[in-house]
């Protein structure tokens, strides 16, 4: 059908609502990725910094509550027994368990009654002194910023093998700086009873989550058999993760005792 002169023919323009939708389609996307962004920085703060502090706190908090018990004179009675190890049940005395924190997602392994501090442990080489508990629980001691006693092995002093696990990162971080430990460097671990000095012996850079070896009551690495011992005697173990960051592997320093005051 041909317009009728002088009459107009409609133009009907598109493209531009269609530009407009792309428009708004990029903003909201934008929106959405900046607003992820800030979650995820958030969590990451939350994790590397607010953990640290809350953590940190309580340990300080507890170092002071468990020393000014122990300078009352007569101490506080029901005050737990520094020398009493608390095996898991069904685990034999002296037997391994993973010789590092627990990767994430793997289940807690303390024994029963294993969140009280009993001793406080001190590096002077790192400036650290953070509280000692009963098991390698995360929930109720490592992420305390605590240091965890390994079940089944020896108490402070005793003969055997006074085995711990700390954090590296996150938590109160207490081990993080073990790494720098060198042979000949003390380590102080102070009870209710006694004060029990070490001095490092060997360090074993890397090894497997599962050596169980490094915590026995002759610890020796079961992935690196040059690194351990083959006699009885009175150790101190450290566990952590490494590299910093992962729970690829496990750092372990060794020490002997040399003195009880």
């Amino acid at each position: 059908m041909r317009a009728r002169r002088g009459q107009r023919v409609p133009v009907v323009v598109q493209g531009r609502g269609r530009r407009r939708t792309g428009a708004r389609v990029l903003w909201v996307a934008a929106e959405t990725v900046v607003t992820c962004g800030v979650v995820v920085l958030l969590l990451v703060v939350h994790q590397l910094w607010w953990t640290n502090q809350e953590a940190l706190a309580e340990a300080r908090d507890q170092v002071r509550v468990l020393e000014r018990r122990w300078e009352a004179p007569g101490g506080v009675p029901g005050d737990p027994s520094p020398s009493v190890s608390r095996p898991e049940p069904g685990r034999p005395t002296g037997a391994g368990t993973a010789p590092g924190p627990a990767p994430a997602g793997s289940p807690d392994t303390a024994g029963p009654g294993s969140t009280g501090a009993f001793a406080v442990l001190r590096i002077p080489r790192l400036g650290l002194a953070v509280p000692v508990a009963h098991g390698v629980s995360r929930r109720s001691v490592l992420d305390r910023g605590f240091v965890g006693q390994y079940p089944g092995t020896a108490g402070p002093g005793r003969t055997g093998n006074f085995a711990l696990a700390g954090h590296r990162n996150t938590h109160g971080e207490p081990f993080r700086y073990v790494n720098r430990l060198v042979k000949g460097d003390e380590i102080a671990v102070r009870t209710r009873d006694a004060t029990y000095t070490y001095r490092v012996d060997q360090i074993l850079p890397r090894t497997a989550p599962r050596d169980v070896g490094v915590v026995r009551a002759v610890p020796r690495s079961l992935v690196q058999p040059s690194y351990g011992y083959t006699a009885p005697g009175a150790y101190l173990t450290l566990t952590t993760c490494t590299p910093e960051f992962s729970s690829a592997y496990r750092l372990v320093v060794w020490a002997k005792l040399v003195s009880t005051g």
